[in-house]
């Protein structure tokens, strides 16, 4: 099966920090944020106005209401409401990602200040190591790593904080001493096991990372990629670990995106792995039939709109279908994680086809 995926590389000449400063500042069409001294109403988190077919004025109201809850469910220290998960690292920074991608910026209206505490309560879990983890609140604290580390990488291009880029380099270098021998990562920061999921998330940070200037040995991420490609099974899905197991529809989402993270867009592995999550895609539309639905399409959704064309709209056809039916009266979506959780991957999802992520931009 071939498949087109139009322009998939970034520029090799424009940082991913360029990119981000570039786009925020030339797209006079991005709200800024809300602003102080009124409420923080959804109307005030607009983005672009090219609303189409599949992003319409639907997805554009339950993005900006979304974003709404999370600002006031934010503590004055930059965590959320929720009682154990409101602390985690993981999920705070993407509740940043959230706001990020929708072209909030630090410190601009009352949403930019909630994206500032939230970038500050990040930053400060940086400990000397260089790992990045609140240790108390979280049982796979490199998931906290990770998706930390990506967050403050997307954070670095809207800013020049030198602070930021001294614990964000110690960061990322952990993430490079921590790789196992088999070229994977698992829960804790010790070069020893290794799982899929983790690993997926590693390599994310580290292609933001780079892509904000940050050095990445080659022989780092070839050796991810290796690791990724002997976790495909026959069928074309991916399995948790290489020491065997069946295939799963999360993990095959997660690595056909880190595959496109490594710089691979084409090939046999991916074309089987799009007709292994094609083939589970009626089983995997509910949030009742599958305990990872926000993680499984955080990851299709990127996956697919790298594809872009029919596959794309289909595809997001039908998680718009699914995830404007799950939002809640109040403008989040449940999750047995945390509500936090829950909304933050949901306009995520509804929002690649307009986010101002590098990471997520084709």
């Amino acid at each position: 099966m071939n498949r087109l995926r139009g322009n998939a590389s970034l520029s090799p000449s424009l940082s991913r920090r360029q990119l981000l400063q570039t786009t925020l500042a030339a797209s006079s069409y991005l709200s800024i944020g809300c602003w102080s001294r009124r409420p923080c109403l959804a109307e005030n988190f607009a983005a672009r106005s090219d609303t189409d077919s599949l992003y319409d004025a639907s997805v554009d109201k339950a993005i900006r209401r979304g974003l709404e809850v999370l600002v006031q469910r934010q503590n004055p220290d930059g965590t959320f409401l929720s009682s154990e998960q409101g602390e985690w690292v993981g999920v705070c920074s993407l509740v940043g990602l959230a706001w990020l991608s929708r072209g909030v910026r630090p410190g601009i209206g009352e949403a930019g200040q909630a994206l500032r505490r939230t970038g500050d309560y990040v930053l400060s879990k940086v400990q000397a190591s260089g790992f990045l983890s609140a240790k108390s609140t979280s049982h796979g604290p490199m998931y906290d790593h990770g998706f930390g580390t990506l967050f403050l990488a997307e954070l670095y291009g809207t800013s020049s904080d030198l602070e930021m880029r001294r614990k964000l380099s110690s960061a990322v270098q952990l993430i490079v001493n921590t790789q196992n021998d088999l070229g994977g990562w698992r829960y804790n920061p010790k070069p020893e096991e290794a799982d899929l999921s983790v690993t997926v998330c590693q390599m994310m940070a580290l292609r933001a990372a780079r892509n904000s200037g940050f050095g990445v040995p080659k022989e780092v991420i070839d050796r991810a990629v290796d690791y990724v490609r002997r976790s495909q099974n026959p069928d074309g899905g991916f399995m948790y670990q290489t020491r065997g197991g069946g295939s799963r529809f999360p993990l095959t989402a997660a690595a056909i995106v880190a595959l496109y993270s490594a710089g691979i867009y084409t090939g046999h592995e991916l074309d089987i792995a799009f007709e292994y999550m094609e083939s589970q895609a009626e089983t995997n539309r509910s949030r009742d039939r599958n305990n990872f639905f926000y993680y499984s399409h955080y990851y299709s959704a990127q996956a697919f709109w790298h594809i872009g064309g029919e596959p794309w709209r289909d595809w997001y056809a039908q998680l718009k279908k699914s995830l404007l039916s799950m939002q809640n009266p109040d403008g989040g979506w449940f999750d047995f994680n945390s509500l936090e959780y829950g909304t933050a991957m949901a306009c995520l999802i509804l929002n690649m086809p307009r986010s101002v992520l590098p990471i997520f931009q084709r």
